[in-house]
């Protein structure tokens, strides 16, 4: 019963679930699976999102990664370099010089091309779209609070950094409440120059006014340690990053030899964890009512390592199933296993927790009007 009570799960259970959504749409140019892991992020931020600041910053980065498809467009337009065989567009090309070989800069633009260049930004997109899921499922606050010791201080600044973002979807909508009331009704570009202004003044001295709060209460304050404990935490730490990082290359890139893919990466992630445990030794800190890590966490990071593992094997078993065929330009396959991977992904919003919901005033109000009424 204790299981379907309203609660807050854990935020690294959300980042894993992001992060391994955002690892699977990394192997893949596919239109219709992107579009469909862009729909679970979704699916899962409808669901499960709480009712605080950060929750309403998703929409923020729906339009970034909008931005950045048309970006990604108007410069395939102006300098990409043009393949295909369907003119979209005739443009005149300017002829530059041997050193910049590899830029075109204007030319003919084929609708193989402009549909490559929209696509890798699509698949940026959504990437940026799971990590702006993670950022409105997960409270930056509460994870500092699970950091390993070692992190503290690391973690004072990031939360800092990472809570500007749903500080500033706040602070638009105070700005424009503030000017509605006021009178002043203007709405799209021309508003910008008068709500601009206003809106970063007033997250950046909520971003300040959160560290001096952190820093008063001791957040970023280490110990002292002996110079050769940081030298050997900071070389396995360093070592465990560098292996983990061809490891996560290896994973991703299937031409790679197989002893840089998954050995690497089990090899780096236990230098990490001996490094942090190493440096968390005399980091004396406590954590006040912590976090539970039960059986909705454990889904939640389950689901997003399952997507990853099944994207990262079919791009080494079927990569063609994954891409988008352009060449001769065709209709993007369907696979099966993707989509089952991807409904895997959306699993958190129904088998998860409810978080929380604000306290209503209503029944306070009804009782002070009935104190009123009495006296």
């Amino acid at each position: 019963m204790s299981a379907t009570l309203p609660r807050a799960v854990h935020p690294a259970a959300w980042w894993g679930w992001a992060l391994g959504l955002a690892v699977a749409v990394s192997t893949t140019t596919n239109p219709i699976l992107l579009l469909l892991a862009l729909a679970v992020a979704a699916l899962v931020v409808a669901a499960r999102r709480g009712s605080s600041p950060w929750a309403r910053a998703f929409r923020l980065y729906l339009w970034l990664g909008l931005a950045i498809v048309v970006v990604r467009v108007v410069l395939h337009v102006l300098v990409g370099l043009k393949f295909g065989t369907i003119v979209v567009l005739e443009l005149p090309e300017i002829t530059l010089p041997a050193w910049a070989a590899g830029i075109q800069l204007g030319g003919t633009v084929y609708l193989e091309g402009l549909l490559a260049a929209a696509l890798q930004g699509l698949r940026l997109a959504v990437m940026i779209a799971c990590v702006g899921a993670a950022n409105a499922l997960a409270n930056p606050k509460r994870l500092l609070r699970s950091l390993p010791a070692a992190l503290h201080e690391i973690g004072s600044a990031v939360v800092v950094s990472v809570s500007v973002a749903p500080q500033l979807a706040e602070s638009v909508q105070r700005v424009r409440r503030a000017r509605q009331l006021r009178g002043d009704t203007s709405r799209g570009i021309r508003s910008v120059p008068a709500v601009a202004l206003p809106v970063l003044e007033d997250t950046l001295e909520r971003s300040l006014l959160l560290a001096a709060a952190m820093d008063s209460r001791g957040y970023g304050r280490t110990g002292d340690a002996p110079r050769g404990h940081r030298l050997a935490t900071a070389g396995l730490t360093l070592g465990g990053l560098l292996a983990s990082a061809v490891g996560i290359y290896g994973v991703l890139d299937a031409t790679t030899p197989a002893v840089m893919g998954t050995p690497a990466l089990l090899l780096g992630l236990g230098l990490s964890a001996l490094g942090l445990w190493l440096g968390g030794r005399h980091v004396a800190r406590s954590t006040y009512r912590p976090d539970p890590w039960r059986g909705a966490e454990w889904l939640t990071l389950g689901c997003g390592v399952v997507v990853a593992g099944v994207f990262v094997v079919l791009s080494r078993t079927v990569p063609d199933d994954l891409a988008m065929p352009l060449t001769p330009l065709a209709v993007p396959a369907l696979p099966l296993a993707a989509v089952a991977g991807l409904l895997v992904a959306a699993l958190p919003a129904v088998l998860t927790p409810e978080p929380p919901r604000p306290a209503s005033r209503a029944p306070r109000r009804a009782a002070r009007e009935e104190v009123e009424a009495g006296a």
